[in-house]
């Protein structure tokens, strides 16, 4: 049965999205089945595989609010090699409709239990927000992943995101673990970033993977292509960075003893 990890960071512009569609090409390209969530309105995520969000007739927003099974509304997007369970604008309303709706934090890992076992890896794109949808994803999921920029601003509300995930492990979701944080948009020529990095290590030890995200301009290009950076530019930094923290992240998880991570 797949395991299922929310890639999710309150902060905006962290690269979330962007580490949600590349780690999940990159897992494929390694042979694993794969589906990807896009639990943010934005949908970009969809974007990012070539969804065109306009014609779907079947959403994420339809699976969580329980109108429609995740089997009927999961694609599989031209020239990739995994599933998409697309959104789009719709999910908004799932924000207010959920407030008066039973066993509303829990939507989302029983709308995912007749699915799970198709799929190796389940990688969720959750909004930039604490909102009920992230609480959705961190309650059906097994790990988190946490993508930071290494910026001034990176630790801002990570406090608070590690507190939401203490508190849904203790009254929701007991196995839910922080699988790891992954520096992204690095530059290495800047000190701050350098200084950042350092802090993050300090700090989070060995949950801070060792793969890092460079700043790259074909990673930043292949979303407006509707593809991951592995299919619009196997060679360049951005693929080879997203394909080695697949490899790490692979190797962590079939070898993973529980770490506490301290607030």
């Amino acid at each position: 049965m797949g395991n299922i990890y929310a890639v999710t960071n309150q902060k905006g512009g962290v690269g979330k999205t962007t580490t949600t569609v590349n780690l999940a090409a990159a897992l494929a390209d390694a042979g694993k089945k794969v589906l990807l969530i896009d639990l943010d309105p934005q949908g970009n995520a969809s974007t990012g595989c070539g969804v065109d969000k306009d014609a779907i007739d079947k959403s994420s927003y339809d699976v969580i609010m329980t109108t429609a099974k995740a089997s009927d509304a999961i694609v599989r997007p031209d020239d990739l090699s995994f599933d998409v369970l697309p959104t789009n604008s719709d999910l908004t309303a799932a924000e207010v409709q959920l407030l008066d709706v039973k066993l509303r934090e829990h939507r989302l890992r029983l709308a995912l239990e007749s699915t799970r076992e198709k799929y190796d890896f389940i990688l969720i794109d959750c909004p930039p927000s604490l909102s009920m949808l992230t609480v959705n994803a961190l309650v059906a999921s097994k790990g988190v992943i946490i993508p930071i920029q290494c910026e001034y601003y990176a630790l801002e509300g990570l406090s608070s995101l590690l507190k939401t995930i203490e508190r849904v492990k203790q009254r929701a979701n007991p196995a839910l673990e922080v699988t790891g944080l992954v520096r992204t948009m690095f530059d290495a020529r800047n000190n701050l970033a350098g200084q950042v990095s350092r802090q993050l290590i300090t700090h989070f030890n060995k949950k801070v993977f060792h793969s890092i995200i460079p700043r790259n301009v074909r990673l930043a290009e292949a979303p407006s292509h509707g593809i991951p950076v592995i299919s619009y530019d196997r060679s360049s930094r951005g693929s080879i960075a997203y394909m080695a923290m697949a490899s790490e992240f692979m190797r962590r998880e079939s070898t993973k003893t529980p770490e506490k991570v301290d607030k």
